[in-house]
């Protein structure tokens, strides 16, 4: 009798701890969409968060200087290309959440690492 406990006791914490890693894969997807929600969470110890969420960072900064670059009507063109390219990063970003993986944004990841939250 005690063994059942035992392992019923394993299996809630088992459940419990995926539970808590399917939020924290949610909150690190939120961050490519709104990068500080995952920051005004729990999810913002989570190592694997984090990441995320400084790769989200610099995804906003580079949708905000291409919308500052798109206020001229000669580079509409080239800043809606731009744009298109960062919706692109973002959703490798969302794909690499999804995989566990923390890998870096092609061309941007670099400037992830330096930001220290």
């Amino acid at each position: 009798m005690i063994e059942e406990e035992t392992n019923t006791n394993t299996s809630t914490e088992g459940s419990t701890n995926e539970q808590h890693k399917e939020k924290n894969m949610n909150m690190a997807i939120i961050a490519y969409i709104l990068f500080f929600v995952p920051l005004l969470t729990d999810a913002k110890n989570d190592p694997f968060v984090k990441y995320h969420v400084k790769q989200g960072l610099v995804l906003f900064i580079c949708f905000i200087i291409v919308a500052a670059i798109s206020q001229t009507f000669f580079t509409m063109f080239i800043a809606s290309l731009l744009n298109l390219g960062l919706i692109a990063l973002a959703v490798i970003g969302i794909l690499n959440v999804t995989k566990g993986k923390k890998k870096p944004l092609p061309l941007l990841g670099q400037f992830a690492d330096k930001i220290h939250l």
